[in-house]
């Protein structure tokens, strides 16, 4: 078994769904100081974090913020490096969807599957490796190299922002989130939002007696549907243009209705709205809003009865890096070198934490890591293992070449 197979059944195989990331950062510092690394380790008080302007937003109830920071420090001036990757995996849903339990690691075909193999312990492993075999080659290098293993990504990103504001920023910064090897220099955001939709409560069999809460929810669904077509023809920057749906919306929860024979008197429905490139959370907010006031106010019932709406939870910035930037340019080149292709450079749908050290951190940063995002989250998640050693190897090129003696 490689190394890399064996590191990433044992983190995979450590169960740490957003809010309970402890236990697995304790086994990241146990590890990287194994492998010849200085630890730090840093606790910020989450709730003295909401207090911070940038504060990213929990969806999930937590007392501990763990961050675990390994240094190789050179001893010699020179650049700051900074790898990173997320230890918080979502939860593993349903149970019978999976051909195995998630947190019991399998390798079928030279996939690695359990929950969180793709998103993105993979990622952090190629990482660990890249800085392992750095330190094995023994080169004359420069400046500092820290690899960062946050918790809380997959809520907002309270993590790396507490990371960020503890003084982890740099002069280049990677993240090795799913992205099939590609290298993302941008990437939408999203926020998440509620509507409160009023009807009016009536027997089933005078159903005409009543108004359908449910009914008012399809309205302003297809309202929704509108503004989601609009602000996607509307984007000109071509990397994000070319994903085809760049910022979508849905409608991903409902709850609604008292008794099987009564006409919905209320639904709630929860949703994700995408933030476009260069915009702020709280635009897409405006945006948002005025959509939904707008619509309910042309509707004859609705007009009387306003919709509740709320934004809440984790706030996604966008970010973009200049595709020509240094950095990009180094890394596709490492790639190249490795592996003899050419990688793209690309804009995604999804938020991350890139944008927190781009615009919080002032660190030029950008995405790769092995992995497919279309298989994140879902029931068998995997990650092949030849794509977590060509990041790795990867990563290691081109950490001898930024930081060369």
């Amino acid at each position: 078994m490689s190394r890399i197979e064996s590191d990433l059944r044992t983190l995979v195989s450590i169960p740490s769904v957003t809010g309970d990331e402890a236990a697995c950062q304790d086994h990241v510092a146990e590890w990287l100081s194994d492998r010849g690394l200085r630890v730090e380790r840093i606790e910020t008080d989450p709730t003295s974090l909401m207090s911070d302007p940038a504060f990213p937003g929990f969806e999930m109830p937590r007392t501990r913020l763990p961050v675990v920071a390994g240094h190789l420090d050179t001893g010699h001036p020179g650049p700051r490096v900074i790898l990173v990757g997320h230890v918080d995996v979502v939860p593993p849903g349903n149970a019978a969807a999976w051909s195995r339990p998630a947190f019991e690691p399998w390798v079928e075909d030279g996939r690695l599957y359990g929950r969180g193999a793709c998103d993105m312990k993979g990622g952090l492993v190629a990482a660990v490796e890249a800085v392992r075999r750095v330190i094995e080659e023994g080169g004359h290098l420069v400046g500092e190299v820290i690899i960062l293993a946050v918790p809380s990504e997959e809520d907002g990103g309270a993590g790396s922002l507490s990371a960020i504001r503890a003084g982890y920023t740099g002069d280049a910064c990677v993240i090795t989130e799913p992205t099939g090897l590609e290298i993302v220099v941008a990437h939408a955001g999203a926020i998440t939002f509620t509507l409160e939709v009023p009807g009016k409560a009536a027997h089933a069999s005078m159903r005409r007696e009543g108004v359908s809460a449910l009914e008012h929810l399809q309205y302003l669904n297809a309202a929704l549907s509108d503004d989601e077509r609009a602000r996607n023809q509307a984007e000109t920057h071509p990397l994000m243009r070319a994903i085809g749906l760049p910022y979508p919306t849905i409608i991903g929860q409902v709850e609604g209705g008292s008794w099987a024979s009564t006409v919905m008197d209320r639904v709630v429905a929860h949703g994700r709205y995408g933030v476009r490139l260069g915009q702020e959370c709280d635009g897409a907010a405006e945006e948002l809003r005025s959509v939904v006031t707008e619509a309910w106010k042309a509707h004859p019932f609705l007009a009387d009865r306003p919709v509740g709406f709320r934004v809440w939870g984790a706030r996604f910035d966008s970010a973009s890096i200049d595709p020509d930037h240094e950095l990009p340019i180094g890394l596709a080149a490492a790639f190249e070198a490795v592996t003899g292709r050419d990688t793209g450079r690309v804009g995604v749908p999804y938020g991350a934490d890139m944008r927190l050290f781009i615009n919080e951190g002032n660190t030029p940063t950008v995405m790769f890591g092995p992995g497919d995002v279309r298989v994140a989250h879902a029931a068998d998640e995997y990650v092949r293992l030849d794509e977590v050693e060509a990041c790795a190897a990867t990563l290691a090129r081109w950490l001898n070449e930024v930081c060369a003696g």
